[in-house]
């Protein structure tokens, strides 16, 4: 597991790894800097396949139907609300609902 602390440091931290380095990216929606949908969104612009197929989930503390919306629209996979229930979260990632974009 590898943590940023801001949504620029994440889209960094992504576009300078190997393809294929990550497996999943769990992305908070509120963060400094640069917020989790702006984020998700440069990840998925950039010019690497693993880019447009890596697990992208949100989480958030916001769990209304607009947020989950929203979180699609930027080009995230799954939505989780905080606080976090790892058994859930475990079910999302390994469900392969996260891994249909």
């Amino acid at each position: 597991m590898t943590k940023t602390w801001d949504g620029q440091e994440a889209v960094e931290l992504f576009r300078n790894s190997e393809p294929g380095e990550f497996d999943v990216i769990l992305m908070d929606i509120m963060m400094p800097v640069m917020n989790g949908y702006e984020a998700t969104k440069m990840i998925r612009s950039l010019d690497r396949e693993d880019a447009k197929k890596i697990p992208i989930i949100a989480m958030t503390a916001n769990a209304f139907t607009e947020d989950r919306i929203r979180a699609k629209e930027a080009g995230m996979n799954e939505h989780v609300a905080k606080p976090v229930d790892v058994e859930l979260l475990m079910k999302v990632i390994y469900s392969g609902s996260a891994m249909k974009h």
